[in-house]
């Protein structure tokens, strides 16, 4: 599969990693946090969390984590990690990895709020984006971030990969097609990117890496591997997926104005990314991830 491992990493060789990198945390104990397609997390001490890359694809982005999330903290109203233990490969494991102090929380995908009682959440997140997509933060943390690598703020670029993946979904037996989706996704094949200078974005922002707490508040943004500048239609995908009717409008009121063309765009990346964690969550048995992401799929063209 696509997000097969290259490098599997154990809870015992991450304990003796960071115990031989980092004299202080040697015996604290390490257990399996989360795995995803691209990093391995691992709980340590209780309080750090580390990530280390599954695939050689996502190094550059671990790089970019490393260099950026120190320098957006302190902007944005919601917590994200910062590196504390950076380690450079070596000792059997051939790529950089970092520790960061454990935010706490669940992931929205894993709690899955009731449809029309978002809003609170919606609209934290909304004030989040609507801080991250300042363009003062770009010379003071973003100037040396790619654009758009993987062009995810271009309709046409990633309308025909919507439609691949939710005929996938189709062939698996997990939706069945919808004329309007479809009809949606191909007129988006002719469409411009949106207007304007890209922002910094977080790039994969999704119900996976947004964690609530015990009141089903917003409490952290995670997993920044593919920061970069983009136009914000990249992050806006969420506003589309994750919610709609009134906990979207609560989002959109914190977050400001949305033109047609970057609507457009969001609703078109919402749609692969729903689908393509529906996938993933389908052939690795995650029940949650799938019925929210599903769920996703069927909120992206709602009003």
């Amino acid at each position: 599969m696509e997000w097969a491992a290259e490098h599997e990493m154990t809870a015992g060789a991450a304990a003796a990693l960071v115990g031989e990198r980092f004299p202080e945390l040697r015996g604290a104990p390490v257990e399996p946090l989360a795995t995803g397609w691209d990093n391995t997390v691992f709980r340590v001490g209780g309080e750090w969390a580390f990530r280390f890359p599954r695939r050689e694809i996502a190094v550059p982005g671990v790089e970019r984590e490393i260099a950026t999330l120190a320098a957006l903290a302190p902007r944005l109203p919601l917590p994200i990690p910062v590196p504390r233990y950076v380690g450079e490969p070596g000792g059997g494991f051939p790529w950089p990895f970092f520790g960061a102090r454990l935010l706490p929380g669940r992931e929205l995908a894993e709690v899955r709020p009731p449809d029309g009682r978002r809003a609170p959440t919606a609209a934290a997140l909304g004030g989040f984006l609507r801080a991250l997509h300042d363009p003062a933060l770009v010379p003071a943390a973003g100037a040396r971030l790619p654009v758009d690598p993987v062009r995810r703020g271009d309709p046409a670029h990633r309308a025909p990969m919507a439609a691949d993946r939710l005929d996938r979904l189709a062939a698996l037996g997990l939706r069945r097609p919808d004329p309007r989706v479809r009809r949606f996704l191909d007129a988006a094949r002719d469409a411009a990117p949106p207007a304007g200078e890209p922002v910094i974005v977080h790039g994969d922002l999704h119900s996976r890496h947004v964690l609530l707490g015990p009141a089903g508040e917003a409490a952290g943004v995670i997993d920044w591997g593919d920061v970069c500048l983009a136009d914000p239609s990249v992050d806006l995908s969420l506003a589309y997926a994750a919610f709609a009717g009134d906990d979207r409008a609560a989002f959109l009121d914190a977050y400001g104005n949305v033109p047609p063309d970057r609507e457009r765009a969001a609703r078109v990346l919402a749609l692969f990314i729903a689908a393509t964690l529906a996938e993933y969550a389908a052939v690795e048995g995650l029940a949650d991830l799938l019925a929210e992401s599903l769920a996703g799929i069927g909120r992206v063209l709602a009003p």
